[in-house]
């Protein structure tokens, strides 16, 4: 049976309607990261207690999302034929919200341990936690363009990628501050793993936007 044009139309519609609500629960938690490194910079262990526990609660909405989308997807079926690429999106993107926490956990550790940080690397980490979030931002602006074509998405998927671009710039200076350093190892390799979370969160933000760029075609 041929379906009607506006039946496939709406289960698009439908379908990309629950992808982006699920991206606007991962920018929710990825705000909170640059205010997680914030209480870092001014050792405010009470605030980031207070933001750990809101990223861990953000988290768990972003899982229910995540579940929402899958729901979705299966309760559409065929009608929809690339609903993988919905799927795969959803997935690139709830990995954000896992490094995030991440982030959250290991700067928490290292303020609870009280090991002492130079102030120069707090401030590199805050400027590569900016950044991060800036990533996440144009991310969620292309996916707000896929309801208004291919040329739109492809402009703001480049964004994306300029912005993952300076992440990396900055994440590579950073490394290089960081272990040379006369930190304690311990902290020393939080530290790494804090910028290494951050730079993965900006690696997925572009897969995500790869991705998009597919759907976009299909919208």
């Amino acid at each position: 049976m041929v379906l009607p044009v506006e039946t496939e139309e709406r289960v698009k519609r439908r379908a990309l309607s629950v992808c982006q609500d699920h991206l606007r629960k991962v920018l929710d938690i990825t705000r909170k990261v640059p205010q997680m490194v914030d209480s870092f910079a001014i050792s405010d262990i009470t605030h980031a207690r207070r933001v750990f526990s809101e990223i861990k609660t953000a988290e768990e909405e972003v899982d229910v999302a995540r579940r929402l989308v899958s729901r979705e997807l299966a309760q559409i079926g065929a009608i929809l034929i690339n609903r993988e690429d919905f799927l795969r999106f959803t997935n690139l993107v709830s990995e954000i919200s896992d490094f995030c926490e991440g982030i959250g956990y290991w700067v928490l550790s290292i303020m609870e341990h009280e090991w002492k940080v130079p102030t120069d690397i707090k401030e590199e980490l805050m400027k590569l936690s900016d950044v991060v979030l800036e990533t996440v931002m144009r991310l969620r602006e292309t996916a707000l363009t896929l309801s208004y074509g291919s040329s739109k998405t492809l402009e703001k998927a480049k964004e994306v990628e300029l912005a993952e671009q300076m992440v990396d710039e900055i994440y590579r200076k950073l490394e290089v501050k960081i272990i040379s350093s006369d930190i304690k190892i311990p902290a020393m390799l939080l530290l790494r793993e804090i910028t290494m979370l951050l730079e993965n969160a900006a690696d997925k933000a572009e897969d995500a936007s790869d991705a998009a760029r597919i759907l976009s075609f299909a919208m």
